[in-house]
């Protein structure tokens, strides 16, 4: 298994280096193909009445066409993913940012976008829930500044739920190519946890993946501990299983989920 073809949402509306620099260094890593993917909603201009005149509507055109013509002269101008480049997508919208970019991830076999800021703009930037939510495909998140795609230890965030058993799956490539895999569960019955975890080590042996294994005891709520887990062994990736609509929207909208585990500019590859 291996990712053959990446997508990379850009957001027309700030500056994506960071998200360009991981899709690169991944599509070198892979020998991968790059789908560069932008959408954008027109901005909505209001009036004293209430009424659009015409040539506010061009107005709006103009801004989209920008912000979209802006998102691909970036990926176009970045030298490390010219190789790999095998489409871009400019695309004008009227519905949700992440509905199309869920749309266009039937071409690819990992989308990448980045986190965006607290309050992004959702004109130009995938909701990061909604994107899980509809993509079936793993979403990896970039952190701002995010330092390496050199993904040389990895902690896997274990339950025994469907979602986290797409999530190792889906992360099998990346697993592989570590240094070192750490599967981490955290239980408050560490001896009932055992035997799951056991059994998703032998899997990733049998895949070429020797893995350690971490039952931890919950201290204050399961993210403490995994963020602090993450943390001591300086992992650069945490794959999680995103679990329900509550608790991607925390994700998505800056809550506490995406606070712990994406700090220090760290990436989390999800899958749903």
């Amino acid at each position: 298994m291996t990712y053959s073809t990446l997508m990379v949402h850009l957001d027309g509306g700030r500056p994506n280096a960071a998200l360009l620099d991981v899709a690169a260094t991944l599509a070198d890593q892979y020998d991968a193909a790059v789908i560069g993917i932008a959408a954008c909603q027109p901005v909505q201009i209001g009036t004293c009445d209430g009424y659009l005149g015409g040539e506010y509507a061009v107005i709006e055109r103009d801004i989209v066409a920008g912000e979209l013509a802006r998102a691909k002269t970036e990926f176009h101008a970045h030298e490390r993913l010219a190789r790999h480049v095998l489409d871009w997508r400019s695309i004008p919208t009227l519905v949700n940012v992440a509905h199309v970019v869920a749309e266009h991830a039937r071409s690819a076999d990992l989308v990448i976008t980045s986190a965006g800021p607290g309050f992004a703009d959702l004109a130009t930037h995938a909701d990061t829930g909604d994107l899980i939510l509809r993509a079936g495909r793993p979403i990896l998140v970039v952190p701002d500044g995010a330092t390496t795609a050199r993904f040389a230890t990895i902690l896997v965030a274990w339950t025994d739920t469907r979602e986290c058993r797409r999530a190792i799956a889906d992360a099998l490539p990346m697993l592989q190519a570590a240094d070192r895999v750490v599967i981490v569960e955290v239980s408050i019955d560490a001896i009932e946890a055992r035997k799951p975890i056991d059994d998703v080590a032998a899997w990733l042996a049998r895949h070429g993946v020797d893995a350690d294994k971490i039952v931890a005891r919950m201290k204050h709520t399961s993210i403490d501990t995994l963020a602090t887990i993450a943390d001591e062994i300086e992992a650069d990736l945490v794959v999680a299983g995103a679990y329900g609509h509550s608790r991607i929207r925390e994700w998505a909208f800056g809550g506490v989920t995406r606070d712990l585990l994406l700090r220090d500019r760290r990436c989390t590859l999800l899958s749903h």
